[in-house]
């Protein structure tokens, strides 16, 4: 599941952020967590499917990853984590300005789309989308399934090319 180019090891998609809203900018972010959250992302998958981000100004921006549920950790101990606990999120002040100022004014959310230990580090990745409407999604299926149907054309004509 390692990506040799990247050093990237995938441990959670979210297809619905791609089926909910049109992605049009794409961020990466570290996660600030603890031990055993980290072991149990190891050994199992976290849930990004109700997960979005938040941008408080608490003296200043912060950014944190909310509704994202990691499990316990199985050998965790009294100091276990909180399974949905709220989870800040490391980006430069500009990177959290920008997302502060699309989700105000233009009206967009902020959603993970994937995570994955990068040279052995946890990190996110955000898209900056607007929300689908019902004819957009529809509309994004078609498509999907009329390539999907080509590329299956292609294939079945070339087999019988041999």
């Amino acid at each position: 599941m390692a990506n040799e180019r990247t050093g990237e090891k995938i441990i959670a998609n979210n297809p619905i952020a791609y089926h909910n809203y049109t992605i049009s900018e794409i961020v990466e972010a570290g996660i600030v967590l603890t031990g055993t959250e980290i072991k149990s992302m190891r050994a199992q998958s976290p849930n990004l499917r109700d997960a979005y981000v938040e941008v408080r100004a608490a003296g200043k921006l912060e950014a944190w990853l909310v509704n994202t549920h990691i499990s316990p950790y199985t050998h965790g101990n009294i100091w276990n984590h909180e399974p949905g606990r709220r989870r800040k999120l490391l980006l430069h002040k500009h990177q959290i300005e920008r997302l502060h100022g699309a989700i105000t004014r233009e009206g967009f959310t902020v959603v993970p789309t994937r995570m994955y230990f990068k040279k052995g580090r946890a990190k996110i990745e955000l898209g900056l989308g607007k929300g689908k409407k019902m004819h957009d999604k529809r509309d994004t299926l078609k498509r999907k399934s009329a390539e999907r149907e080509m590329d299956q054309a292609m294939k079945n004509a070339k087999q019988r090319e041999r």
